[in-house]
């Protein structure tokens, strides 16, 4: 047996020991019997994993995000430091060590899932493996693009090869010591493997927690729009569309109902949640009446998506999970559609940009009462796009990379935080906007700790 094939049994096993727990691992081991993968079914079991594989993705970017705020007392009833310190855009110690659950542990526990599944269909040169492996590079994509949005210095063509991204692990060989890969090995990594999922993935997923072509596309096109490059970022949406273009029509929500937009629904493109980080709780997080007075009366978005507290906060209930328990981080049509539009309206090409943002708006009016979109020059619609996106995908754990890609581009968007009387201020382009990796990481794999 070679070394690496040692390794990658040894990290089914840890796989296994981390998506199961050591207890319920035990409880299995009947079924499971510690093996190592031998069929296709076999590696398609181990991306079914829903609470592994589709759930907590990277939450510290949303908490760090202007989509909400938390009152004094909120503030003070978090339990953990880290996430007071995470919520006020402190330097470091902004994440509880990985044993007890942090994003870094969550996104390479993935990773390495993914790993296994790519190595071991390559290794056991499986026939009719193409839509598992297409579903691990997908997934292991979707896993380092969310690593360097949270981690990493936004995109910068001009730096990207001199700054650092991520540690870039593609097989599930331990030995190797980690070191953190450039910006641009991190995004070419992801590209790759998108381009090269797109090619192997269904165009129709047997579940919606299953990786397609639909995925691939709107992953690039997510992509793509972070790093700058609208023709290629239109080109993958436009793509990503042929395959689902269908959208809630609001008309048929029931403002009634606690949660009014319902859990795999049809704009769902692939299904994915963030982790919970308990700032941004449903309880606790309140929304900005700046934010909320950008909703027009006959949007209905404004009823479907938020409602008033007792002590007159508002609080979001637009989750696309019918609940509070989970914040969707996967591609959805809306996002899609809105990919298309801006990139359209950065192109140029304002006709187009304006019927994709009409698409959309006209699914979220009152019946009969919107007018399509007229006569904007390029900018004011760049800035009616932006604003649609604002409100269109809170809580998707989108609005962190979306302004350090603005700010970027010379937004100049200072975000103002205040607890206590105390003032906190994260102004544009900050070191901080690389948010600072777990230190328990650094210790114990020696990688550079992000600057400040």
């Amino acid at each position: 047996m070679n070394n690496l094939t040692f390794q990658y049994r040894t990290i089914i096993i840890f796989c296994l020991l981390l998506m199961c727990g050591c207890n319920k691992l035990l409880d299995e081991k009947s079924d499971l019997k510690l093996s190592t993968p031998e069929s296709v079914q076999d590696f398609q079991a181990l991306l079914d994993r829903v609470t592994d594989v589709n759930t907590n993705y990277a939450g510290s970017g949303e908490v760090c995000s202007d989509n909400y705020y938390l009152t004094d007392v909120g503030y003070a009833g978090l339990k953990n430091e880290e996430d007071k310190r995470l919520y006020t855009w402190q330097p470091d110690h902004v994440a509880l060590s990985g044993t007890s659950g942090n994003d870094w542990r969550y996104c390479y526990r993935t990773i390495y899932s993914a790993n296994s599944v790519i190595y071991g269909v390559e290794d056991k040169h499986l026939t009719g493996a193409d839509d598992v492996k297409g579903q691990a590079l997908a997934i292991r994509a979707s896993r380092y693009l969310d690593a360097m949005i949270v981690w990493a210095p936004v995109y910068n063509k001009a730096t990207a090869d001199r700054e650092l991204g991520v540690p870039l692990r593609l097989d599930p060989d331990m030995n190797p010591s980690s070191k953190r890969a450039s910006v641009k090995a991190c995004f070419d990594q992801i590209i790759k493997d998108l381009n090269e999922a797109k090619e192997l993935l269904p165009a129709k997923p047997i579940s919606l927690t299953r990786a397609s072509k639909g995925f691939a596309y709107g992953l690039l096109a997510r992509t793509y729009l972070y790093m700058g490059d609208y023709k290629l970022a239109l080109i993958n949406a436009l793509e990503g569309l042929k395959y689902n273009n269908l959208l809630i029509d609001y008309n048929t929500l029931n403002a009634n109902d606690k949660f009014p937009i319902k859990d795999m629904n049809v704009e769902f493109v692939f299904w994915g949640t963030m982790r919970l980080a308990p700032p941004i709780g449903a309880a606790i997080a309140c929304i900005p009446a700046a934010l909320f007075d950008l909703y027009e009366e006959n949007d209905l978005r404004k009823q479907m998506l938020f409602i008033k507290n007792a002590n007159g906060t508002i609080a979001f209930r637009g989750d696309y999970t019918g609940s509070s328990n989970g914040k969707i981080m996967g591609i959805t049509t809306a996002e899609i559609y809105l990919i298309a539009a801006e990139s359209y309206a950065r192109e140029g090409d304002l006709i187009k940009a304006e019927k994709m943002i009409d698409k959309l708006r006209s699914n979220r009016w009152k019946k009969g009462s919107y007018g399509p979109v007229d006569d904007l020059g390029k900018e004011e619609l760049i800035t009616l796009i932006l604003q649609e996106r604002r409100k269109e995908l809170l809580f998707r754990g989108l609005r962190w990379g979306d302004l350090k890609r603005l700010n970027r581009d010379g937004a100049n968007i200072t975000l103002i935080r205040s607890v206590a009387g105390t003032s906190y201020t994260l102004p544009p382009n900050d070191k901080r906007y690389a948010i600072a990796i777990p230190e328990d990481i650094v210790d114990l794999s020696g990688i550079k700790q992000n600057e400040r």
